[in-house]
């Protein structure tokens, strides 16, 4: 087993892994900017070391520094946690080269799945279903590339091959447009990403967003934890998750799930990850791949009763997962929702002091996050201050309880977007289930 961790991120997110940690009897070494300096999860670390000032360049994403401090504190090992440098190949090889263990995919397969162009032609070799598209980056044939667009068909959406967050795509829904629409999206790329590459998908109208949660381990080994339905989006950002998906026959889910988990004994994938498609129609088409963990894991755990953080220690220490395939069994369900530091009619950032916070608790009620009362929440990152997730043997019954646990949340101070979890937990659309990730946003176009 690993010895001590150096947790590199903040948030709810390096709390969860101190926890993990701590079950374990492994020390945690966390590393905080001076905005963080108050946060929960240093307080507890049997270690902790300030980084740097409050942003995230000179902090949180100062590779030098982090490799610093964990040399210093003598770690074995470096969870990333999710965003900041989780998906970062080169910081991945540099903790290689330190000696020390990175807690997620090798180098090299996260470049193969980073780079959508390579992580799609990896996927069609693995047989799991893709979007109609390109094969390849788009060259510089225009002619060639008009044919392509006409054999997808309109409407088409270009995709920096680099993006993420829903940052460098743009639809297109004529050829009078396509060839100017390509070259912003280049500029936009490269500018973002450093990658001019982009690449030309079938746009899809109406479909849903549901993601295949994996877990392989260093021997060879992949399994499937069942699915999450994501299709509660705003501006290409999660608001709610739930697991399973509504509406989705499971056997169609197992074929899926087992080419995700093929997928990866395949290329030599190690620890937690995430298969995100786009569902219409009854058909699955795979988009992409996130080589880390996933704010929504709490769903996941619920219904299979894993610690998916724990088996991203375990596995990192070289153990084999403990189970085959067939011992995976999914019971209930499971809904979360993300709760933000932002106003709920115009999303506007609310950063400042939480000057009284009262989480919500009883049977099939879950809350992750670092807030305590008089914790001032700082203006430099992302909104998210927490999560509640709640279980139940039905959906109907999680979705009672998150009732419940949303009018128990108080956090008084600042304003959060409460108010719109409970108005969707009250939405005709959302209670039958299976929206698209375009429902969101229409709702909230006629709400204002």
């Amino acid at each position: 087993m690993l010895k001590k961790v150096l947790i590199a991120n903040r948030g709810e997110i390096a709390l969860r892994v101190q926890r993990a940690c701590k079950k374990l009897g492994i020390a945690s070494v966390v590393v905080y900017s001076e905005a963080d300096k108050n946060a929960l999860y240093v307080r507890h670390a049997d270690e902790s070391y300030c980084l740097g000032p409050a942003p995230s360049a000179r902090s949180y994403l100062d590779q030098s520094a982090l490799l610093d401090v964990a040399a210093l504190a003598g770690a074995d090992a470096i969870h990333p946690g999710y965003g900041f440098l989780s998906e970062n190949a080169g910081f991945a090889d540099k903790v290689a080269q330190a000696g020390l263990v990175f807690i997620g995919p090798s180098a090299s397969v996260m470049r193969t799945m980073g780079d959508k162009v390579s992580a799609k032609q990896a996927m069609i070799d693995a047989g799991v279903p893709c979007v109609p598209g390109s094969p390849e980056a788009l060259g510089d044939d225009e002619e060639k590339t008009k044919a392509l667009a006409a054999s997808i068909g309109y409407p088409v959406i270009i995709k920096a091959a680099g993006g993420g967050g829903g940052r460098g795509m743009r639809v297109v829904n004529d050829e009078a447009s396509l060839l100017q629409s390509i070259a912003m999206t280049k500029a936009e790329a490269h500018a973002a990403f450093g990658n001019a590459n982009v690449y030309m998908e079938k746009y899809l109208l109406a479909p849903r967003h549901i993601e295949i949660q994996v877990l392989a381990d260093t021997h060879g080994n992949a399994v499937w934890l069942g699915e999450r339905d994501c299709s509660m989006q705003r501006r290409h950002q999660k608001i709610i998750e739930e697991s399973p998906a509504p509406g989705v026959d499971s056997v169609q889910l197992a074929e899926v799930g087992e080419r995700c988990a093929r997928a990866c004994e395949r290329m030599g994938y190690v620890g937690a990850g995430t298969f995100e498609f786009l569902f219409e129609n009854g058909e699955f088409y795979f988009i992409e791949m996130n080589t880390r963990v996933q704010v929504e894991h709490p769903v996941t755990e619920w219904i299979t009763g894993i610690d998916i953080v724990e088996m991203q220690l375990r596995i990192a220490s070289g153990e084999r997962l403990p189970w085959t395939q067939s011992q995976i069994e999914c019971k209930g369900h499971a809904i979360e929702c993300r709760i933000n530091a932002e106003d709920p009619r115009n999303f506007r950032p609310s950063p400042g002091v939480v000057s009284e916070w009262i989480a919500p608790a009883g049977p099939g009620v879950r809350v992750d996050s670092h807030m305590y009362s008089g914790y001032e929440i700082p203006p430099f990152y992302d909104s998210l201050i927490g999560k509640v997730i709640t279980f139940g043997s039905t959906r109907e019954d999680a979705m009672a309880r998150m009732r419940a646990a949303l009018g128990e949340l108080v956090v008084d101070g600042i304003q959060t977007n409460v108010p719109l979890h409970l108005e969707l937990m009250q939405d005709p659309a959302f209670v039958e289930g299976g929206t698209s990730i375009h429902y969101l946003e229409k709702w909230l176009a006629v709400r204002a």
